[in-house]
């Protein structure tokens, strides 16, 4: 008899990663996701999923993730816990407090995941952090939104770092998403939440081993870091 996939989403509230939950109940997972509060909380429940409150850029809740994921065997790990900050240019200096809040939530949340969810992964299973283009040095051709491109630039970093030591126990990718139709892409974007979630999926589903390691398009071609 198969049994479902069993898989985890870091950062499911709403948009991509609400998105990416329903789509994998809808396939017959079993899957377990977190929000910060209890509103993305109670839509996760509404779609089946075991619900765990967290809190990437706060110590203490990130702290909490490992027992509550205790005995799990993940397959399939999407990390998706990210924030925008302000839509500044190059050479417009950004505030304290937003470079805390972006970098935090960007850089130091997949940094303090990633150890905890490390020991709940099953044989081969995949990791992917939702990263952006906009952190690939190699092809850009702007400087919008400079404190975002730096930290995903940063979390691509990590993302290889992780890779590394995770190397034969799980394929690791960051994954770009695509201009999406979020409060993040604005309603101008080319994607719905519905199809940059079903695309991510067929791109993780369809990993292979170059792809390790790698920062892929949403067309899942690899990108230069």
């Amino acid at each position: 008899m198969a049994t479902s996939q069993s898989v985890l989403v870091i950062g499911a509230s709403r948009g991509i990663g609400l998105e990416l939950v329903r789509q994998y109940r809808a396939a017959g997972a079993q899957v377990v996701a977190t929000a910060r509060d209890a509103a993305g909380l109670a839509r996760l429940r509404e779609l089946g999923a075991k619900a765990l409150t967290l809190d990437v850029a706060d110590a203490v809740s990130a702290s909490g993730l490992a027992w509550q994921i205790d005995g799990e065997a993940f397959e399939v790990v999407v990390i998706n816990a990210g924030v925008y900050g302000p839509r500044q240019d190059a050479m417009s200096t950004p505030t304290q407090a937003d470079f805390d809040h972006v970098m935090h939530t960007n850089v130091l949340g997949p940094m303090r995941v990633l150890p905890q969810v490390a020991e709940a992964l099953a044989p081969d299973a995949r990791v992917a952090i939702i990263s952006s283009r906009m952190g690939s040095k190699g092809v850009r051709s702007n400087a919008s939104g400079w404190l975002y491109r730096a930290s995903k630039a940063a979390v691509n970093s990590v993302l290889k770092d992780a890779s590394l030591v995770l190397q034969g126990k799980a394929l690791c990718v960051a994954l770009h998403p695509g201009w999406v139709r979020t409060d993040m892409g604005g309603a101008g974007a080319d994607l719905t939440p519905e199809e940059s979630a079903a695309q991510l999926r067929a791109n993780i589903a369809n990993l292979r081993a170059e792809h390790h390691g790698c920062l892929l398009d949403i067309d899942a071609q690899v990108l230069p870091w």
